[in-house]
């Protein structure tokens, strides 16, 4: 974030090669202009994959670990990475008022959010992001290859402009991406990795529904599982039927939900099956509608050549 990054010893030995992965660290970070009663105006986490796993925030000035990771001793020096978030925290909110200035925009409530992470596969650097936002819309982000900050607002030439001064901060930026952030993420696997291997199969259902004189919509539900990646479709004589799908979101419980949607003609009987792939199933399933609506599961083995 901005000038304060931390210069992380190499502490790792040599890593054992595995066959995992992704794994990502990230920050998310959010800083408010006006920011409501009891709301703070500065507030960062940081994730491993998908699992938030510490918060800071402003009114607290302390970074909480969160989850299974508020279980964890020795993970972190959480005090050192107060002070961190703490100075990350006045260079941001100094940036968001450089920008309200520049537009003149004092009236009403503004959002400033940064973004940035690496990623690792394999147990090697396999991509790294930074980026800004301004209420909303893009603002800056560095290119690690020039390297370089690209502005994408015209506010941004002059936040450019200011980072840039001191010439050694983009060799920094740089080498936190390239260097540091797979390094910090690689020691928090060693305490981390059981967690974020987890698989949970996915539990299905199937619902049908018929308006009058409308056709037939099958519905194939997916739940509970994790991580996120899953194929759904659904097939109709060992074809893939154009279906409408829902997407992937969290269920509330650090697991996610998926659906997928098929309109058929109300007086088609033929079997229809809902296709369902992911990490957590050993095989893939395909899950059959039947008119005693009960859904029958079924592995491909047993279901006709999808």
């Amino acid at each position: 974030m901005v000038p304060v990054l931390l210069s992380l010893p190499l502490l790792l030995g040599p890593a054992v090669l595995q066959e995992t992965g992704p794994y990502s660290l990230v920050f998310l970070y959010t800083g408010l202009s006006r920011p409501s009663k009891g709301i703070p105006r500065f507030q960062a986490t940081a994730f491993l994959n998908d699992q938030a796993f510490f918060h800071y925030n402003s009114n607290s000035g302390k970074v909480e670990p969160v989850g299974p990771w508020s279980q964890i001793e020795g993970m972190e020096d959480w005090e050192k990475e107060s002070q961190l978030q703490k100075a990350r925290e006045e260079i941001f909110l100094v940036t968001l008022k450089d920008i309200m200035d520049y537009y003149k925009d004092s009236a009403g409530s503004h959002t400033f959010q940064g973004m940035f992470g690496c990623e690792l596969l394999n147990n090697r650097s396999s991509g790294a992001f930074w980026r800004y936002a301004y209420d909303g819309q893009d603002f800056i982000e560095f290119n690690k290859e020039i390297p370089a900050w690209i502005p994408l607002d015209p506010a941004a030439v002059n936040t450019k402009q200011k980072w840039e001064a001191e010439k050694a901060y983009t060799q920094r930026a740089k080498a936190y991406l390239e260097e540091e952030c797979p390094t910090m993420l690689k020691r928090y696997l060693n305490y981390s990795r059981s967690h974020l291997d987890q698989k949970d199969p996915p539990t299905v259902t199937i619902t049908s529904h018929t308006a009058p004189g409308r056709n037939r919509i099958f519905k194939c539900l997916a739940y509970d599982f994790y991580p996120q990646g899953i194929s759904l479709h659904w097939n109709q004589a060992g074809k893939m039927l154009t279906s409408k799908s829902g997407g992937v979101f969290p269920n509330g419980n650090g697991t996610y939900l998926s659906w997928v949607e098929v309109e058929v003609p109300a007086q088609d009987r033929d079997p229809y099956f809902c296709h369902i792939e992911h990490s957590g199933l050993s095989q893939s399933l395909s899950v059959q509608w039947d008119e005693t609506r009960k859904a029958k599961a079924e592995s491909n083995m047993a279901t006709q050549p999808q």
